[in-house]
């Protein structure tokens, strides 16, 4: 592609980069094909969207654009779709469609610019220096994390939903430019490999989608599904379209009679009203084949009319009119003017019975409403007169967005907060009143808990029980469009933690969550505060009496930023009381040792095992002897403090300790053994012998004549073989303890091997 001059002050574009982390559905788009010929390159020009810009942005804006552009085209040079198209027809694409909303500059040129820095390398401080740091705040935000390394293709899908969903809470022009992206890239998915188009058409249908329906975008979001449907079920699209257009041949003449027929009823009522015949889409028809379970041949609601009229009050009037022409069908009306959708939409809609019995669908609405209803949020940049309908889709995406920010705040895990998102993203919605008439939208399927945290998260917390048009019910039922909701609360009340099993919207998932997060961990800290002042007493030491020194050193050997910190490891289990009052008393002991020393004017020796635990048996249940390896006094150990499982004692030759400490390096301390231990220890041991009568008895005997007792033991069943091996358990009080029972059995002339079991590695 030629280049041309830039303007003055601008930079000059970068040199070709090597591609780099792409994202998954355009890295099959792009650097696959061979080169194309030079004159198709060249055919991928800016004319068509400076055409389309000239009619609202200024001369200095568009060379801002140019510049962009030449930016762009210099750094996906060489870069191809699976088309053969040059890459940078896709960002000029993407930014068309923008266009079409007329979006300002700066998204413009995010549009331009969003897969430099994916797949060229580019970095933000570049597109802070040639372009401002809004336009690389918004290119950022359009980024995936493919550098980042994941576990899994699907932590890394839910971590990039969730920094895209958050940059767009921060500004909504973020996702308007990925879903013109998103658009484009399914509108040339055909390229693709098979696998691909449908794991991207699946994508899009769960969260592109229903992202696009949100924020009001409704021809997006019906377009969108129409190609994911097309890329998910490639033969039922083919058949239905067909039959589609064999019904709309056939249908053609009543569509005629009907608008006709129509127009005349509201021009004679005065009401200056625009006609226009509508098809329903075919991912709509599916869905209702589906719903109900017919064949297409009984779906006769495919075809429509849009009523689009001047003033609000002309739509109940052109309603009327309507309803006098043609029967209304029961059930089949509903007002969204009075009762906006979710996501801002206002119509009215109503469902007649034509001329030949065929149901209709009516939707009636202002030019402002059609507005809304087609392009959603993005109104505000076609029309910024300001008017009712435009208003009211900003608060009603500003309110969701700040919710995202919410839940994001109570819920760090990227995974749990893409599905929570998930949940506020569906189109059905139930719409019920507070007993003083305000009007709440709730997903469908939501409870009077749900209900209780869209008021206020005070009234979610104390909820303790619910009304539902003056009726006592259980909290987990779920609400009606229509119904009026009480909450009864109570001060002291705090959420149930079986609220989770049933609550339908994410602001009531992550108010729950975050309470009864909050709660355990006062309760953890008292607990653990007790436990730890307990283990202490045991020791003759009293919590209060811990000077500054003393916490700061055992802060530091624990972890721990803070006192309560810890008292919440206690007493969630994560750490263990008696093994931190004991790090207290060496840590005294060292202190008076050292006073000692520099009395004497000593040098003070480090002991081999400065800076461990030391076990001594006194222990008790805080404590566990790890089965794997049966570690004794004599063995060298470590210790695992695995989470609310006390501490793990292991030897370091463990092989099961070298897999757990590659996994939680963190969770191991030093541990040694105390000159003076107590108690006895388990510990296998093997013994092969000649296979004959008496010889368990023998053994036993001289194992216990040397105070060890059997634990357990074990024989191989292998009758009639010369040799058998017997597993022994032993309780022993130490390495040489065992070593006294090794030689003892090893002089019976019928024991041909005895040893220690080693861990299976």
């Amino acid at each position: 592609m030629q280049s041309r001059p830039l303007p003055a002050g601008s930079a000059p574009a970068p040199r070709k980069r090597p591609a780099v982390h792409r994202r998954p559905e355009q890295r099959a788009a792009s650097a696959t094909a061979a080169p194309t010929p030079p004159e198709r390159a060249a055919a991928v020009s800016l004319a068509g969207l400076l055409e389309r810009l000239s009619g609202y942005l200024p001369e200095p804006d568009l060379q801002q654009i140019r510049a962009a552009y030449r930016f762009a085209d210099a750094a996906h040079l060489g870069q191809y779709r699976a088309s053969g198209e040059p890459y940078i027809s896709h960002p000029v694409a993407v930014a068309e469609i923008c266009a079409e909303w007329k979006l300002d500059t700066q998204a413009l040129m995010a549009a331009l610019l969003h897969d430099t820095a994916e797949d060229k390398g580019i970095t933000q401080a570049e597109l802070v220096e040639h372009f401002g740091s809004t336009v690389a705040i918004l290119v950022d935000g359009l980024t995936k994390l493919d550098k980042i390394q994941f576990s899994n293709r699907e932590e890394n899908q839910a971590e990039s939903f969730r920094k895209m969903l958050l940059a767009m809470a921060r500004d909504i022009r973020v996702i308007l430019v990925k879903l013109a992206d998103r658009l484009h890239n399914m509108r040339t998915l055909g390229a693709m490999s098979p696998e691909k188009r449908r794991r991207i058409a699946d994508e899009t249908m769960d969260i592109y989608a229903p992202i696009a329906y949100r924020l009001g975008l409704n021809q997006v979001y019906r377009e969108l599904q129409d190609l994911g449907f097309q890329h998910t079920h490639p033969m039922r699209y083919a058949v239905l379209s067909q039959a589609v257009r064999v019904a709309r041949g056939n249908r053609r003449d009543l569509v005629d009679r009907i608008l006709a027929a129509s127009t005349k009823s509201l021009a004679d009522a005065g009401i200056q009203a625009q006609l226009h015949g509508r098809e329903k889409t075919l991912y709509s028809i599916y869905r209702k084949m589906q719903r109900k379970h017919r064949s297409f041949a009984h779906v006769q609601d495919v075809f429509g009319f849009r009523v689009i009229v001047p003033e609000v009050l002309d739509c109940y009037r052109a309603l009327g009119v309507l309803h006098a022409q043609y029967k209304p069908m029961p059930g089949k009306f509903e007002d969204f003017i009075a009762i906006p959708k979710l996501n801002g939409y206002q119509s009215l809609h109503t469902t007649l019975i034509g001329p030949t019995g065929v149901p209709v669908e009516f939707q009636i609405r202002t030019e402002a409403m059609h507005r809304v209803a087609e392009s959603g949020v993005a109104a505000h940049w076609l029309y910024k007169a300001g008017e009712n309908a435009d208003a009211m889709a900003q608060v009603t995406t500003a309110a969701w967005l700040q919710s995202l920010l919410d839940i994001q705040n109570e819920n760090r895990d990227a995974a749990e907060f893409i599905e929570t998102v998930k949940v506020d993203l569906a189109p059905d919605a139930v719409y019920v009143f507070t007993p003083k008439s305000r009007i709440l939208a709730l997903p469908r399927g939501a409870t009077p808990v749900d209900f209780a945290y869209a008021v206020h998260t005070d009234l979610g917390n104390q909820t303790v029980a619910a009304k539902v048009n003056g009726e006592l019910v259980p909290l987990r039922t779920e609400l009606r469009s229509g119904d009026v909701v009480d909450i009864v609360t109570a001060p002291h009340s705090r959420p149930n933690p079986n609220w989770l099993s049933f609550v339908r919207t994410g602001r009531a998932r992550s108010k729950i969550r975050h309470e009864l997060k909050v709660s355990q961990q006062a309760e953890s800290q008292a607990l653990g505060k007790r436990l730890l002042a307990r283990a202490l007493q045991q020791l003759d030491m009293r919590l209060d009496e811990l000077d500054a020194a003393q916490w700061s050193g055992l802060l530091h050997w624990s972890g721990n930023k803070t006192q309560e910190e810890l008292f919440g490891d206690i007493g969630l289990g994560k750490r263990v009381a008696e093994i931190v009052a004991k790090r207290v008393q060496m840590q005294r002991m060292a202190s008076d040792q050292r006073a000692l020393d520099e009395q004497s004017g000593a040098g003070v020796e480090a002991s081999p095992a400065a800076g461990a635990l030391q076990l001594d048996g006194s222990e008790g249940a805080s404590v566990h002897y790890a089965d794997c390896c049966h570690p004794i006094p004599g063995d060298a150990v470590l210790g695992y403090l695995g989470k609310g499982e006390g501490l793990t004692v292991h030897q370091q030759d463990c092989p099961q300790a070298r897999r757990l400490f590659v996994k939680h390096p963190r969770s191991w301390i030093d541990l040694s053994w105390s000159p003076q231990v107590s108690g006895l220890f388990s510990v296998g041991l093997s013994v092969v012998v000649s296979n004959g009568k008496g010889v368990l008895a023998k053994l036993a005997s001289a194992i216990s004549e040397h105070d060890a007792d059997i634990i357990h033991v074990r024989m191989d069943d292998d009758t009639g073989q010369p040799t058998i091996e017997l597993r022994f358990v032993l309780a022993v009080r130490d390495r040489k303890h065992l070593a006294d029972v090794l030689r003892a059995v090893r002089a019976h002339k019928f024991v041909s091997r005895a040893s220690r079991i080693k861990p299976r590695s």
